[in-house]
């Protein structure tokens, strides 16, 4: 079929990483099953390796222990000579480049989930890099199908200065599992189902796809980000409004100027201003407070894939 993007190999080697930060314990302790029972997770001819990314932050059950692991995967640290000196994280990233990479070479895996809990009530969340990949969006499509009536939203971080440098970069398909609300340190077992869920059909797709099943031309809905919001402040730098009741757990609702976003102390609201509609993510996330982020600005996108099928068949 002449309208067929073909996609040039089978999927091999895939990674499924939890504990990137220690506090966020839906990955790791699926993972860590994963590490004891690893049958749900296994399809045929395919390798799957469930992987604690960052343990000396699981053990202490803190997000990190010097610098956040999710945001160093970038030539820079990776390429630093290796010394006891260097930040804990950036050696455990080498090392994972090591394992998983080298990044951007054809030994590095084909696919890293990359699993996530947020404070924030944003339901199951698909974290995509690159608007172009049509193999990502094809599987996230077939994700938020097979999840359906359940809401799966997707994250296009995809901003010449907001894109960071993550974890699963390492990786052919990098994909970032978000699933929440759940506080810090905690385990819900809805979560946990969810998150479950999202990896078994994230396998499944991957085990048709290298069957030889062809995946039609599909399009998905997606929310772009645009800038990212900090708190008001006053004169020490310190936070001066919290987040409006009316925003609060309203991840992905439109936002409209005018809109209450902020409440101060003494009860004056803050709105939206601008003119355009906007869909807020990682509402009052409790990891963002230290990166000055109090929410998210998306704008909302559709995405078309052609369709695919594995070259071998």
């Amino acid at each position: 079929m002449t309208s067929c993007h073909v996609v040039k190999d089978s999927i091999k080697k895939v990674a499924i990483f939890g504990g990137t930060h220690g506090n966020e314990l839906t990955g790791v302790f699926l993972v860590k099953h994963w590490l004891e029972n690893a049958a749900e997770i296994q399809r045929t001819g395919l390798e799957v390796k469930p992987f604690i990314t960052n343990p000396r932050a699981v053990k202490k059950c803190t997000r990190y222990i010097d610098c956040d692991l999710n945001r160093v995967f970038n030539p820079e640290n990776l390429g630093k000579k290796i010394s006891e000196d260097l930040p804990y994280e950036v050696r455990r990233a080498q090392e994972i480049n090591n394992l998983f990479g080298p990044k951007d070479s054809e030994d590095s895996y084909d696919i890293i989930f990359d699993l996530h809990n947020t404070t924030s009530n944003m339901g199951c969340t698909l974290i995509l890099e690159d608007s172009r990949n049509d193999f990502l969006i094809q599987m996230f499509h077939y994700i938020k199908t097979s999840l359906s009536p359940l809401p799966c939203y997707v994250y296009l971080i995809e901003h010449p200065s907001l894109k960071y440098a993550t974890t699963r970069s390492i990786a052919t398909y990098p994909v970032g599992i978000e699933v929440g609300p759940q506080p810090q340190g905690v385990l819900r077992a809805d979560i946990l189902d969810q998150m479950r869920k999202m990896i078994k059909y994230a396998l499944d797709f991957i085990h048709n796809f290298n069957e030889g099943k062809e995946f039609p031309p599909c399009a998905i809905e997606v929310y772009k980000i645009m800038e990212k919001v900090d708190y008001p402040r006053n004169e020490n730098g310190e936070i001066a409004a919290i987040i409006h009741p009316n925003l609060q757990d309203q991840d992905w609702k439109p936002l409209r100027p005018g809109d209450p976003v902020f409440l101060t102390l003494d009860g004056k609201t803050i709105p939206l201003g601008g003119d355009s509609t906007v869909y807020p993510v990682f509402v009052n996330e409790a990891a963002y407070y230290e990166k000055k982020e109090a929410f998210a600005k998306t704008t909302k996108l559709t995405l078309n894939a052609k369709s695919i099928r594995s070259a071998l068949h």
